[in-house]
């Protein structure tokens, strides 16, 4: 019995087609590797999905809109040299933002000239009991990484159900590392 059991969970796992990703320019010298079946978010669905001050460089969407990949600039200014204070600052605002947070990994790394500081981690946002459709909490898996410099910070990230994760964590890493930034952003006036 036991080996049967295996044989099916062996079967599962080589049954899952890994997400294919192809290679995109998402903003002015920047491209990044993106699902093939996603499409680009407009900005009344990043709206009602992430309400944000600043409308992101690029968002997308796999067509059920469970999953979000995004870049985005941050407002906050960090001068290249600060990147382990940047990194404090990142994660003690992903703590801040969901009700509860279970980190898998993080670091700082350099990659073409550039540092980006990165987080992933599962959390939960608790639900409202007293607003209709609300009441349950939301559950997700992210992979966010910053890319410190030019007085600015890139924000990517990848945004998808908790159960989903298994399927698409290791797509996630490689969206990430795919990250290519041509120059630094630059400060807006």
């Amino acid at each position: 019995m036991q080996k049967i059991v295996l044989l099916m969970i062996l079967l599962g796992l080589m049954s899952f087609d890994e997400p294919k990703l192809k290679k995109r320019e998402v903003s002015d010298g920047i491209t990044m590797l993106v699902p093939v079946d996603w499409r680009e978010m407009d900005g009344l669905d990043f709206s009602e999905r992430f309400p944000s001050v600043r409308a992101p460089l690029a968002a997308y969407s796999d067509p059920n809109r469970e999953m979000a990949l995004s870049v985005n600039i941050s407002a906050t200014q960090w001068p290249d040299e600060d990147v382990e204070i940047a990194r404090d600052f990142f994660k003690s605002s992903i703590y801040n933002t969901f009700d509860r947070v279970e980190m898998i990994d993080q670091g700082v790394y350099e990659a073409n000239k550039h540092k980006f500081v990165f987080f992933e981690f599962e959390s939960t946002v608790k639900g409202d009991k007293s607003v209709l459709g609300q009441e349950g909490s939301i559950m997700n898996y992210s992979y966010i990484q910053y890319m410190i410099g030019g007085d600015r910070a890139l924000v990517f990230s990848f945004h998808c159900p908790r159960r989903l994760r298994q399927e698409w964590q290791e797509a996630a890493g490689k969206i990430m590392k795919g990250v290519k930034v041509k120059s630094k952003p630059k400060a807006e006036s």
